[in-house]
């Protein structure tokens, strides 16, 4: 644990813990004011719980050129970063993606991709449609594992953090009030709905919220695509190729629009806002981040485009290699951002139930 880091992030909320000017923008505050002292598992809870609206360094008349020199959202953001390299398995891993994470995501996808067009041409593959290219044994052979061990990964890390921050046993309904906060993007509206000031300072907007939205709802219906596919070629016996109008296609093609159009304006609105205000050691590494899940969307948006034409070979391997990658880097990258605001918003329940309690 930085000790650096934490100490910064405990001076300014405490100083934020006295003027209470911010309390109706977003859970940080109101979560905050329910303790005096902070120990550094609290710290580390309130920084997973901040979603970087800057809403309330635009409105703090402590920033600099005050003494105090507030920049919560920066402060936030440093100690969040920690606490996800710092739970990572193995934490090499994590500290390296966030350095160089474009190259290392091109890199990885490119190799894939090769690697998958080697398979091709050296293993016959029978069947229609991505099998008459690929055999269905061997994506199972290389994507499950793939999948399964990077989860086990994530597991690890959660179950570090969860008891860092104090979490007890999870209750169904803690569970859902955490999903509708998640699922409405709750803390991106401002308090009132009138949005955030990522991107705009001073000035409020609901880009960034509808954004988030579209990208995570896209990355829900194209597992949800590959999932109701699963369970068609197993329990059903109805092997792909699927038509346009089968469950696993309207499922998944317009959750790769949704996940182009939301990666492309998040990455856009990243260059708009101030670096400063956030952690910005890992800004190539959330944009690599970004750049991959968009590379994931489009390649399989073009790949079913291309379905029946001689292009479906090349398509298939670079797809393939951009979805191995991610997978790959699943416990590195920002996606586990997605793992940590969930148990954050659980363990908020939790304590404003203990709180209310008392």
């Amino acid at each position: 644990m930085s000790i650096e880091l934490i100490d910064e992030a405990r001076r300014q909320i405490e100083i934020c813990n006295a003027c209470r000017y911010c309390e109706g923008f977003c859970s940080v505050f109101p979560a905050m004011t329910r303790d005096k002292a902070f120990a550094d598992g609290d710290i580390t809870h309130l920084a997973n719980l901040c979603h970087n609206c800057r809403g309330c360094y635009y409105s703090c008349q402590y920033t600099e050129p005050h003494e105090f020199a507030l920049n919560l959202p920066a402060a936030l953001a440093e100690v969040r970063q920690d606490s996800w390299e710092r739970h990572a398995w193995p934490k090499p891993f994590a500290t390296a993606y966030q350095s160089s994470g474009v190259a290392i995501a091109g890199v990885l996808v490119v190799t894939l991709a090769a690697l998958f067009a080697a398979i091709q041409w050296l293993t016959p593959a029978s069947g229609e449609g991505f099998y008459a290219s690929l055999a269905h044994t061997a994506m199972v052979a290389i994507f499950a594992p793939a999948f399964l061990l990077p989860l086990l990964t994530v597991a690890l890390s959660l179950r570090a953090y969860w008891r860092e921050v104090g979490g007890r046993g999870i209750r169904w309904a803690e569970v859902l009030a955490a999903s509708k906060s998640a699922g409405t993007m709750r803390n991106l509206d401002g308090g009132q709905g009138q949005g955030c000031n990522f991107e705009q300072e001073d000035r409020y907007s609901n880009a960034r919220r509808y954004l988030h939205q579209a990208v995570m709802y896209g990355f829900l219906l194209c597992f949800a695509s590959t999932g109701s596919a699963t369970l068609l070629h197993y329990l059903a016996g109805i092997e792909a190729p699927y038509g346009f109008f089968s469950l696993p296609k309207l499922l998944g093609v317009p959750g790769g629009i949704l996940l182009c159009i939301g990666t492309v304006g998040l990455a856009y609105l990243k260059t708009k806002a101030d670096p400063a205000l956030g952690a910005v050691r890992v800004w190539g590494g959330e944009m690599g981040f970004v750049a991959l899940l968009f590379a994931v969307a489009l390649t399989g948006l073009v790949l079913y485009a291309a379905t029946g034409t001689a292009a479906v070979p090349a398509l298939l391997a670079v797809h393939l290699g951009a979805v191995l990658a991610f997978f790959l880097l699943l416990p590195y990258t920002k996606m586990i951002h997605g793992f940590y605001r969930m148990a954050a918003l659980i363990v908020e329940h939790q304590k404003a139930a203990n709180h209310a309690g008392r």
